[in-house]
């Protein structure tokens, strides 16, 4: 499968959109610098990424949709996820469309097609726009990082601090980890929760609770039987390798390049 298309497919999941538009905190901020050809499958800088990819996402808060560019009449509110079709860019404005095909205007830095693909296997995470890989960096993995996350791991369970694996998003950014900074992942997701209810390790509220959560695209609750507090955070790679208790960790000054280019809403694909 082709990169183009591997990112629509991780895009229609379930999420989530991409981007030519920058994090609205790094309009006029300069960006990491971006790979060269020999670290990447391709090298693009913020002029020359391409920008025929149409598949957006509503990233960061909830965007106004508008009839016209600058103004007041608005057509619908769209939440942070919400996937759309890119037409064009034009003076801080996108003419996109959304999946039922209403179409409107949002402010550009509303939507996004920066994404995240982790290998477990390979312990490394990449940084993606679209097709194009930006960033590839080394990470750190649960102390039990060949197997999937199924419940709470502890000292006494230290086979249960794994990785988990799937498709998931930034929930939440925490400039004050332990760890430097934290990119909050939705986990448990309402698909962990449907598992756990079946497998007996949830009550039928806390299944309740995480699904409706995920539905409303809020932090699910993270002190169950399932665990929780997943993050991409800094403070790695020492060369611990599975040192964590499940989170990804990366060395501060590759978490502080993901920091700049994610927002809420930011895909995370992890295999």
């Amino acid at each position: 499968m082709s990169v183009l298309r591997f990112t629509r497919l991780v895009l229609l999941i379930g999420l989530l959109g991409w981007g030519t538009p920058l994090p609205a905190h790094a309009q006029t901020a300069v960006p990491p610098a971006v790979e060269t050809p020999a670290a990447s499958s391709a090298s693009y800088t913020l002029d020359t990424a391409p920008r025929d990819a149409a598949l957006y996402y509503i990233a960061g808060d909830e965007a106004t949709l508008y009839r016209f560019p600058n103004s007041q009449t608005s057509l619908a509110t769209l939440a942070v996820r919400t996937p759309v079709h890119r037409h064009y860019c034009n003076d801080g404005w996108c003419q996109i469309e959304t999946e039922s095909g209403r179409v409107g205007y949002v402010a550009r830095r509303a939507i996004s097609n920066v994404w995240i693909r982790v290998s477990k296997r390979g312990h490394r995470v990449e940084l993606y726009r679209g097709a194009a890989r930006l960033h590839t960096f080394k990470a750190d993995f649960g102390y039990n990082a060949f197997l999937d996350k199924v419940r709470q791991g502890s000292t006494s369970r230290r086979d249960h601090w794994r990785t988990p694996e799937g498709l998931f998003y930034i929930v939440r950014k925490n400039p004050n980890s332990a760890f430097d900074k934290a990119l909050v992942l939705n986990y448990p997701t309402a698909a962990d929760a449907r598992r756990g209810f079946a497998q007996g390790l949830i009550s039928r509220t806390t299944r309740n609770a995480i699904v409706q959560a995920n539905a409303q695209r809020r932090m699910p609750p993270m002190n169950t039987p399932l665990g929780g507090w997943i993050e991409l955070h800094g403070d790695g790679t020492g060369a611990g390798v599975n040192w964590t208790q499940g989170c990804i960790a990366l060395h501060n000054r590759d978490m502080q390049t993901l920091w700049w280019w994610t927002q809420v809403g930011t895909p995370v694909l992890i295999e």
